[in-house]
């Protein structure tokens, strides 16, 4: 066996515990690390297979930033996770059922595709450049008006997630957009005119 493929396997396995960890762990905070290190592993897998984009992506998008806020969130609010729990045991069954399912089709399909696809070449490794370097090309020259689409898209499914997961709390105070765009200017500052007086004098005491 070669060392890429001993690293292969160590990571894989280092995943596959991380990512069991995060489903049966009690802690959320935990739960979070294991995710972490989940990421972490899977961006070595890809570094072995030369799609170093992909790695420096998911250690900097999802290990650097979202897991980060995740855990920020998850200490913050000291979610209570027993009662998110109680189902666990009940529904394990069904899960593990669906998970072995899963592997199967995507083992049954990994094999017919290996058997029917004819393999090609890197086309990184063929234009003697780096992955990352290759990428970058391909996707600012030859699919630039796709990548601008997609970045378009996901532009407004942001805004539009917004509204439609607003909803009014009681207790909470709460910005109204339309009302602030109404705002005048002479609704923002009011002047209020007051009479000016001069304080009476105190008498001086004298002590003996």
């Amino acid at each position: 066996m070669t060392f890429p493929l001993i690293s292969f396997y160590l990571f894989a396995a280092i995943t596959t515990f991380a990512a069991l960890a995060v489903v049966s762990v009690r802690s959320p905070v935990h739960a979070a690390l294991c995710l972490v290190l989940t990421f972490f592993s899977a961006a070595c897998t890809w570094l072995l297979a030369d799609a170093e984009f992909l790695a420096i992506a998911l250690v900097l998008v999802y290990v650097g930033a979202v897991m980060v806020l995740f855990l920020f969130v998850v200490m913050m609010l000291d979610v209570d996770i027993d009662p998110l729990r109680e189902g666990f045991i009940k529904a394990l069954p069904v899960g593990l059922a669906v998970a072995i399912v899963m592997l199967v089709e995507m083992l049954a399909l990994i094999g017919v595709r290996s058997l029917q696809v004819p393999q090609i070449a890197d086309p990184a490794l063929a234009a003697g450049m780096s992955n990352t370097q290759w990428l970058a090309l391909a996707l600012f020259n030859q699919f630039l008006l796709p990548f601008e689409v997609a970045a378009l898209i996901l532009t407004v499914a942001i805004v539009a997630a917004i509204p439609l997961t607003l909803r009014r709390r009681s207790g909470v105070r709460m910005q109204n957009p339309a009302q602030q765009v109404r705002v005048q200017a002479r609704e923002r500052i009011r002047v209020v005119k007051m009479a000016a007086e001069r304080p009476a004098p105190q008498p001086e005491t004298t002590t003996p």
